[in-house]
C-alpha cells in the first residue's frame, strides 16, 4: 500500500473550521474503491495544525486520486485556508492494513 502521513498548518481563523472545510474533499476521497482509509486529526500542541493520515491500496489508486476532479478542486479551495505548504511523508509499505502494536498489547485482545 501507499501510506502517506501529512501535516497542514492552517491559518488561526480557519483552524476551527478546517473539518468542515476539507469534508466535501474528505467523503469523496473515502469514497474512491483503492483508498483505504482517509482520517484527520487535530495537533494536540497546535490547534492550527491537522494531521492527515491517508493510505491507498496501490501505486495505481494512489494515482487516480490526484488524477480525481475532487484532488483538483481540494488544489483550488484547500490552499487560501493555509498558512504554509503541508508537508509530507509517502511510502510504500508491504502490508494491507493497520498492524497492531505488540509492545501495547490489550490482554485479552486478538491480534
Amino acid at each position: 500500500m501507499i501510506f502517506i502521513t501529512a501535516k497542514f498548518r492552517v491559518l488561526p481563523e480557519h483552524a476551527d473550521r478546517w473539518p468542515e472545510i476539507a469534508d466535501e474533499f474528505t467523503r469523496a476521497t473515502r469514497a474512491e474503491p483503492g483508498c483505504l482509509w482517509f482520517d484527520w486529526s487535530r495537533s494536540l500542541d497546535d490547534p492550527a495544525e491537522y494531521i492527515l493520515v491517508e493510505a491507498f491500496r496501490d501505486d495505481e489508486a494512489g494515482a487516480s486520486h490526484v488524477r480525481s476532479e475532487h484532488f483538483r478542486q481540494a488544489q483550488r479551495t484547500l490552499p487560501p485556508h493555509l498558512a504554509e505548504t503541508p508537508r509530507i511523508v509517502n511510502a510504500k509499505i508491504p502490508q494491507d492494513d493497520w498492524s497492531h502494536l505488540g509492545e501495547m498489547a490489550v490482554p485479552g485482545d486478538r491480534p
